[in-house]
């Protein structure tokens, strides 16, 4: 119903265009690949924040732009954007709106698979809660689904520790780490309140102390936008971000199930052209 109210509007906009549907994890990045093959200047991605990391990771290094139609569950970086929720509004700035520039992150694993992520990648807990979560019970519950999970997740995972080396400084250690690009975490709420993600570099959100209690003060915080003020957090700036451990420690990518450490950001080689509100409307 979303995806058809956005192509009656792209329509009665006088804008053509061709709908391909995804099938499985990573076609998005394959139909993305071929539209740059083919030389289509607008890639469209509908759907969540891992439907955009897909459209991007196909589009990356090429003269592509990125269009976002924000049908997922979170939309964290339609959020991030300013882009408008709504299919009519979201299908009007495809039609209409101004081009910027995003610097995605670029992740490496241990086996040299790499990964971009638009918006954050996270190590520990929230991985956890990603890698454990039924689709199913997301399709049900949408963001209900990920509270939950989480509450299944708090008494039986261990919180190994992480090495952390920012840069070129010294190794620490924490029970969980957010690398993200953007002000905002699991939708609107705040994680990074400096960030830009126009911007090369990355904020690093650390978290020494794990625990069942502590996750679920961390959880409490962030709809209240408290989790940058809580002592328990630390932010830190960071342009390459090596995350280590000697446990089976889980990773997500802008929300999706992304491997396990160990695990190497840094800014992709080059940004990525997106389409945005015209500023004033």
């Amino acid at each position: 119903m979303l995806l058809r109210r956005a192509m009656d509007t792209l329509v009665r906009l006088g804008r053509a265009a061709d709908l391909a549907e995804t099938t499985a994890p990573g076609h998005a990045t394959r139909l993305a690949q071929e539209a740059v093959r083919r030389g289509i200047p607008l890639v469209v991605a509908a759907g969540g924040d891992g439907t955009i990391a897909e459209v991007a990771n196909g589009i990356a290094g090429s003269a592509a732009t990125l269009g976002i139609l924000p049908f997922g569950t979170a939309n964290v970086l339609a959020w991030e954007l300013g882009l408008p929720q709504g299919p009519e509004a979201a299908a009007a700035v495809l039609a209409g709106g101004r081009t910027a520039r995003i610097h995605p992150g670029l992740a490496t694993w241990r086996d040299g698979s790499q990964r971009l992520f638009v918006q954050m990648l996270g190590a520990g807990f929230d991985a956890a809660v990603v890698h454990g979560l039924p689709p199913g019970l997301k399709r049900g519950l949408g963001k209900g689904a990920y509270v939950l999970q989480a509450l299944r997740e708090m008494p039986r995972y261990g919180f190994p520790r992480i090495g952390v080396v920012l840069d070129e400084g010294p190794a620490i250690e924490v029970a969980g780490a957010i690398v993200t690009k953007g002000r905002l975490y699991a939708g609107r709420h705040l994680l990074a309140p400096d960030a830009l993600p126009d911007e090369p570099g990355f904020r690093v959100a650390l978290f020494p102390r794990g625990g069942a209690w502590r996750a679920a003060l961390y959880g409490a915080a962030l709809p209240l936008d408290l989790l940058p003020r809580l002592s328990g957090m630390a932010l830190r700036r960071a342009g390459r971000i090596e995350l280590t451990t000697d446990a089976a420690v889980p990773t997500q990518a802008d929300g999706d199930a992304a491997g396990h450490l160990p695990v190497t950001i840094r800014d992709a080689p080059a940004a990525i052209a997106v389409l945005l509100p015209v500023l004033g409307r």
